[in-house]
């Protein structure tokens, strides 16, 4: 591959591959260099060291589970529906990532518990999802609450254990998908509760 031509998006999807290959503590810019075929030097014009090239590469990850999130934020129609919707998307993309290509999700976790900033960006953005979607519900008379911002902040906390990576091992528990239904069940009444 010509240097003149390599693009961040080639970096980091042949990055993913080395990852997966060698792991988050082995893989190295010039394992990445040499699978696309170019100098190290060629990468660092795109990504200034080592760890901003993980970063980037946690970012893509994590964005990758955002976007389709922020399609349900931004709909219009029902707050409690798409509320439910965006909830179980949210467990949904993070379960089939572990369970589907558990050694990449390992790396990911790595990398994510290295690249702090990305992952307070990150929360903020999953946050400000829910607070519009619980604005929206007040707005329409559907949620009864006096700050969505803190309750979408409650309610992204209540449901970390079906979400956050960190709980990831208790993913497969028998029980697991009664008990999220049951704190999203109560999590809907709550919304709903009038003063």
């Amino acid at each position: 591959m010509a240097d003149d031509i390599l693009t961040p998006e080639e970096i980091l999807s042949t990055a993913e591959d080395v990852l997966r290959r060698y792991g988050p503590t082995k893989a190295t810019v010039v394992d990445v260099a040499r699978a696309l075929g170019v100098s190290h030097g060629s990468v660092y014009r795109h990504f200034s060291s080592k760890a901003a090239l993980r970063d980037a590469v946690a970012e893509r990850w994590l964005r990758r589970i955002a976007e389709p999130l922020e399609k349900i934020a931004v709909q219009s129609g029902s707050a409690t529906q798409r509320l439910e919707s965006w909830l179980r998307l949210l467990v949904k993309s993070k379960h089939s990532r572990a369970l589907d290509d558990p050694e990449l999700f390992a790396t990911y976790i790595t990398l994510v518990n290295d690249a702090r900033e990305v992952v307070q960006a990150h929360v903020g953005s999953l946050v400000g999802q829910l607070t519009r979607i619980i604005k929206d519900g007040v707005q329409q008379g559907e949620f009864h609450v006096d700050d969505a911002n803190k309750t979408a902040r409650a309610i992204f906390d209540a449901t970390t254990r079906f979400h956050n990576p960190i709980h990831a091992q208790e993913w497969t528990d028998a029980g697991n998908k009664a008990a999220f239904e049951n704190v999203l069940q109560l999590v809907m009444r709550g919304l709903k509760a009038k003063g």
